[in-house]
């Protein structure tokens, strides 16, 4: 006897309902028994189904919590002073767990990969709205080599931390 789906590999399992003939790699443990994957009704878990619906209103928290966070940030930033650029990688760590929070809470704490980029992609723009409040508050951006590199960690660390919050 040969296996339904993989007709190549001889068999002598069963589905315990359908009697459909199974091979190992088409075999799913349940309580009642070998099923094969349409008997036994395989669902991604709650947490990771997520509709049309959940993916507008993280990207509608994540867009809103980016928007206030970089405004505020651009405006704190210019009395820090020296200590800007090192605070920068704190603040980074605290972007992406913000990000991370708010747009789990906007999506009743559900998962996914997609809910892991719209968190990165926002904490990205959160720091682009810090340097565009720079420009129009001072007319230039100053970029040294020191001041980049912390803001790339940054950066790399918020992303991080949202993407683990929400992977």
């Amino acid at each position: 006897m040969r296996c339904a789906t993989h007709s190549d590999i001889e068999t002598n399992l069963r589905c315990g309902k359908c009697s459909k003939p199974i091979c190992p790699k088409c075999l799913v443990t349940t309580p009642v028994g070998a099923r094969c994957r349409d008997c036994a009704r395989l669902h991604r878990l709650p947490t990771y189904r997520l509709s049309f619906s959940y993916y507008l209103r993280a990207i509608g928290a994540a867009l809103g919590m980016a928007i206030i966070m970089g405004v505020v940030w651009g405006f704190l930033r210019s009395y820090l002073g020296g200590l800007g650029p090192i605070i920068s990688v704190v603040i980074g760590y605290g972007i992406g767990y913000a990000m991370a929070e708010v747009t789990g809470l906007a999506v009743n704490r559900k998962r996914g990969v997609w809910l892991a980029v719209v968190g990165s992609v926002a904490v990205v723009i959160c720091f682009s709205i810090t340097y565009l409040v720079d420009f129009f508050r001072f007319g230039f951006i100053s970029f040294d080599v020191y001041r980049l590199v912390f803001v790339l960690v940054a950066i790399g660390l918020g992303v991080f931390i949202s993407v683990s919050r929400l992977r």
